[in-house]
């Protein structure tokens, strides 16, 4: 018995999503050939987190309203600053960029009472709590820690389902999820020169996750009705497409919704990072749905029935289930 909406589409409908395979990974090879171009020629509009410049904490009388300083900060000359409340309330972090006049101390000294003086209102007045210069080889660290951390995802991912599954669709996995889902949300940071800053990253890593997540699910469909199904592999591939469709759809809307509701309501400190999640949950769900198992109908990727028989290993497993 099918329920609505926990059955959106039903188990059984015949779409014939792989008459246009070829279609789909054509606008895939585009869209992330636009993407490579895009971080080619105009790249990241990095943030202080990797640019370094100069931090400075408040101390308000009462709870401030951060987005009311950040507008504030941009009334006064002070633009791109990233404010973020940290312990109470009332403590207020601003980052600004590198200032051009230089990073002595005086130059420091000055910026933060600019800052204080612009953040400030007439019934909560700021204090000064602490000033620094974060140098821009923090910021190449941290870029440096950020391909690494994606690296060990992109490794992990295919050491896991090349245990779990079979190398095909490991290849198939990290080519939908790294070629095309990330490198989308990259290539909109790019064109639209939105910051690009270590919420942003936390964001595509999390989309990484979402989006493999996803593959595996239709992937683990396709294995049960290669094994179970007496058919070509076009046929197991569609219906298994199909059967897990419902899932697909109502998994990402639903996450889509939550996102949105961050990227609404979260503050400006946390936009960058559903923003990158939006993006990436709705190219998760299409590439699931349309790259990944057509890739594995093109060339060396061909997946066929024997490649998914069970192995010595597996046949034990596989009878202890019920």
């Amino acid at each position: 018995m099918s329920i609505f909406p926990l059955t959106l589409i039903p188990s059984n409908s015949r779409i014939n999503f792989m008459a246009a395979r070829w279609v789909t990974l054509t606008l895939a090879v585009i869209l992330a050939a636009l993407s490579i171009g895009a971080l080619a020629t105009k790249g990241f509009n990095y943030a202080i987190d990797f640019t370094g410049g100069t931090v400075v904490e408040l101390r308000f009388e009462r709870p401030a309203d951060v987005d009311g300083i950040r507008k504030r900060l941009d009334g006064a000359g002070l633009q791109g600053a990233q404010v973020q409340t940290f312990g109470s309330g009332s403590d207020i972090l601003v980052r600004l960029r590198p200032d051009q006049e230089g990073t002595g101390n005086e130059v420091i000294a000055r910026v933060a009472e600019q800052v204080r003086a612009a953040a400030s209102t007439s019934d909560n007045a700021a204090v000064i709590q602490g000033r620094e210069f974060v140098s821009a080889q923090v910021g190449k660290e941290l870029a440096t820690n950020a391909v690494y951390a994606i690296l060990f995802v992109v490794i992990g991912i295919l050491i896991y389902i090349s245990f779990r599954f079979e190398w095909k669709f490991a290849v198939s996995a990290i080519v939908t999820t790294s070629l095309f889902d990330v490198l989308v949300v990259a290539g909109w940071f790019a064109i639209s020169q939105r910051e690009f800053d270590l919420t942003v990253l936390a964001g595509m890593l999390a989309v990484m996750g979402f989006s493999i997540n996803d593959t595996i699910v239709v992937f683990d469909r396709v294995r049960e009705n290669f094994r179970g199904m007496r058919a070509d592999p076009i046929t197991v591939l569609n219906a298994s497409i199909n059967q897990t469709l419902s899932r697909t759809i109502i998994t990402s809307v639903v996450t889509f919704l939550a996102l949105l509701a961050l990227y609404l309501y979260g503050g400006g400190s946390l936009r960058g990072m559903a923003e990158a999640q939006m993006i990436g949950v709705v190219a998760g769900t299409l590439s699931s749905i349309f790259i990944a198992c057509p890739l594995l109908t093109v060339g060396f990727l061909k997946v066929s029935k024997q490649d998914l028989m069970p192995k010595a290993r597996d046949e034990a497993a596989l009878a202890r289930r019920p």
